[in-house]
Parts: structure tokens; sequence; C-alpha cells
């Protein structure tokens, strides 16, 4: 994984140079919309708060270890499934929920399965591609209005 300011998003591919980009992710051969995937920041505060107490203690999660493409803040991601929002340039849909896997516990040695559960982030398809960069707003967009 590496960090990125800016990144340039492709309708029906993803982000270039992404491995689901590349079609090299673990998950590439399975069918599902997975063209970009955020999460929250405040989910990993969690963590590191160890609330709720779903751990022996305290895990600290990194933005470059969860293995999202975009981290987000201030932004209930959960009601963004079926609805359109526009980041940078480009016009994302949410998908489905992204659960956690237990691949990711074994990458990252630590037990992050069940304190991720329900807020592991959001599967999305990019409906307008462009650019995006750090510090973007997630704004919703009413879907009468996007081709």
């Amino acid at each position: 994984m590496e960090e990125l300011t800016e990144a340039r998003l492709i309708e029906g591919r993803g982000i270039e140079g992404d491995r689901y980009f590349l079609g090299t992710g673990t998950y590439s051969p399975k069918p599902d919309v997975r063209e970009v995937t955020l999460i929250e920041i405040e989910a990993l505060e969690h963590l590191v708060r160890n609330d709720p107490p779903l751990q022996e203690g305290p895990l600290s999660l990194l933005p470059v270890d969860h293995r999202r493409n975009l981290t987000t803040r201030g932004v209930p991601l959960n009601h963004l499934v079926g609805k359109r929002f526009r980041v940078g340039e480009t016009i994302l849909e949410g998908g489905r929920l992204n659960f956690p896997c237990k691949y990711l516990e074994e990458l990252l040695g630590m037990p992050v399965y069940l304190p991720l559960y329900n807020r592991s982030g959001l599967n999305c398809r990019i409906v307008k591609g462009g650019t995006i960069r750090r510090g973007d707003a997630i704004e919703p967009v009413e879907s009468h209005g996007v081709q």
C-alpha cells in the first residue's frame, strides 16, 4: 500500500495503478463492485480506544494498513449505500458495505476482524472519472442530474 496525495479514477476500472485496476487484487476474480473502497478514520480511532472492547486491548491500524483506497473523516459511509456522491472531480456510487476479512488479520498479525465488523468501509463504483486529492470534500449528488 502506498499513500498518495492525488489519484486518477477511471470509470469501470478503478484507481490508476491500483491492484484492482490491474486485476491483481486478492478478490479481483470475484464479481463485485469495488472500483474504489472507502473507510472512516473514526473506525480506526475506535480501535485505538478499544471502543467497544472487542479485543484484549487497543489496536493501532494506520490508513496505509487497512487496504482501502480512501480514508474519510466526518462522513458516515454506511449511509452512502446506493447513493451517489462527489469526491474531487469524480462521482462515486456506494455499493455494498465492505466486511473485514481474515486475510487482513493474517497480513497485519492483529485481531481486526471483529472490531471492524460493520465498520470496515464501503465498496463503490466510479460513475464519473477524474482526479481526487487529499482533503477533497465528499458531497451528495442528486441522482437525477447525473448521467
